[in-house]
């Protein structure tokens, strides 16, 4: 199966800005038919690297394929009006002073392209709001009708750049939750920028991870849950505790909560005893034990429901830690930390 989208070693960085590089030698493949997450902090290269894709942005180094077509480095560039590439931004971008069947027609040859645009209407439930200007239209149609004017032309590719970050939770739940199929209708993959993990998590095929314009792993959301490549990955994505470890004799290690002998390591396979390296742990495999002579203290608390989250501060660290609601610790109070017997955690390289 070949690719829809190809990123073989690009570089980037913006011409007027003396900072380091926005993206460094990612390598990235989208299949066809497939729903890609960018994931990553603010300021990670998640966004240039869509806009590359799209031809907003010129790679310094590497090259960009969209199918078997070279559209960027080694000499080649196609202008991002000949990509093929539908594009869904962040503002809906819709103009307002056409109206909604306009708006979904913008771009298309006169006279062409009123049965697929019918077509999406119904597909994402716009119907009968056709002659309705932007103003006229809740976020969650002016979202569908930005999505309808991407998919007009047939792009090969829809590039998505936090699409649902200005909805209330119901729509952008709702919404999110048919993106896949509608991209299946319409014989497209997608690209989708977002900074929120469970979203990522809960939608994409594939998640590619990124931070300071690095690539730090590319798989599958089962993949990355099982296996995450980095500490990053594991702290950003998973929202794991990474505590400092190390060896205190061959094969055995211990962290500032304890040693690890009664835990189930799943150990990185590159790991050896002489690294640095630390420990991936579920802030529910942390209790707390309260004592006034702790050397841990609780310095702040969220009410999650059915649950408590605490941070503890141990020394330079602070952890998460979960527990239930008949736990019910008052700030400042003094304990001690522990990882619970026969907890999974990840051990890897620094």
């Amino acid at each position: 199966m070949g690719s829809t989208v190809a990123l073989n070693g690009v570089w980037h960085r913006y011409s007027n800005s003396a900072e380091a590089w926005t993206l460094r030698g990612v390598d990235l493949e989208v299949v066809p038919g497939e729903l890609i997450g960018l994931l990553g902090p603010s300021g990670c290269g998640k966004t240039t690297l869509l806009r590359l894709i799209a031809g907003f942005e010129r790679p310094d180094c590497g090259s960009l394929r969209l199918g078997q077509q070279l559209v960027a480095g080694d000499g080649a560039w196609l202008a991002p009006e000949r990509r093929g590439v539908g594009m869904v931004f962040q503002d809906y971008a819709l103009f307002p002073h056409l109206n909604a069947w306009r708006n979904a027609r913008f771009g298309l040859a006169r006279g062409k392209g009123d049965e697929r645009v019918a077509w999406l209407f119904s597909l994402l439930g716009l119907e009968g709001l056709e002659q309705r200007y932007p103003h006229q239209l809740s976020g969650g149609q002016r979202q569908r009708l930005a999505m309808a004017r991407a998919l007009a032309p047939s792009p090969r590719v829809v590039l998505l750049d936090e699409p649902f970050s200005s909805l209330d939770v119901e729509v952008r739940l709702r919404l999110r939750s048919e993106l896949s199929a509608v991209l299946e209708a319409c014989d497209a993959s997608g690209v989708i920028v977002t900074h929120d993990p469970d979203e990522a998590l809960a939608i994409c095929d594939r998640i590619a991870v990124m931070r300071d314009g690095v690539l730090h792993q590319c798989a599958t959301p089962q993949e990355i849950v099982r296996t995450p490549a980095t500490p990053f990955v594991g702290s950003f994505v998973l929202q794991r505790n990474v505590i400092p470890a190390q060896s205190t004799r061959p094969d055995q290690w211990s962290c500032p909560l304890g040693d690890l002998s009664q835990q189930h390591i799943r150990m990185a396979a590159t790991l050896t005893n002489q690294e640095e390296c630390c420990v991936l742990v579920e802030s529910k495999d942390i209790e707390i034990d309260a004592d006034d002579r702790g050397d841990a203290s609780i310095i702040g608390r969220e009410f999650l429901c059915d649950l408590w989250e605490y941070r503890v501060r141990l020394g330079e660290i602070v952890v998460r830690a979960t527990c239930g609601v008949e736990k019910n610790y008052p700030p400042q109070m003094p304990c001690n930390l522990r990882i619970r017997k026969g907890a999974a955690v990840d051990l890897m390289t620094s």
